[in-house]
């Protein structure tokens, strides 16, 4: 839960305890992702299940949870915002770049660490299946 709690703060950038659609968006866009108003609305209707408009931590843990079985679609999205050249594999520069642009402070030596944490073929990179092992392990 602290993982989720942390990724929920990135998003939370003003620290209000809540996400609403304009920090949604912007995490978005640092991301590389410029979502329409009407995809940011949808997005925010799929976790906002109390409807007031904000997403709160518990619905993001629980957007979280469920977004982590087999081959969700919210989990390819999640690998691909990291997999930057779309080769199908998350680099140690990739997760590095991604990192900070969301304001993480990290060196390549530790998302090498990272890396090498959870690649299992050995192969120096995470694919997808090693991302979603991964995933369902915090979940």
């Amino acid at each position: 839960m602290e993982d989720v709690k942390r990724v929920f703060n990135d998003f939370d950038t003003n620290g209000d305890g809540k996400i609403d659609a304009s920090e949604l968006r912007s995490i978005l866009l640092t991301l590389g992702t410029d979502a329409s108003p009407k995809e940011i609305a949808g997005i925010m209707s799929e976790i906002d299940s109390d409807g007031d408009g904000f997403i709160d931590l518990n619905e993001f843990a629980k957007f979280h949870l469920a977004s982590s079985g087999e081959d969700s679609k919210e989990l390819r999205d999640a690998f691909d915002v990291y997999d930057r050249d779309k080769n199908g594999v998350i680099s140690a520069s990739e997760l590095h770049y991604t990192l900070k642009s969301l304001g993480q402070k990290c060196t390549l030596r530790d998302c090498e660490k990272m890396i090498s944490a959870v690649d299992v073929d050995g192969d120096g990179a995470v694919n997808f299946d090693e991302f979603k092992k991964m995933m369902n392990k915090k979940a």
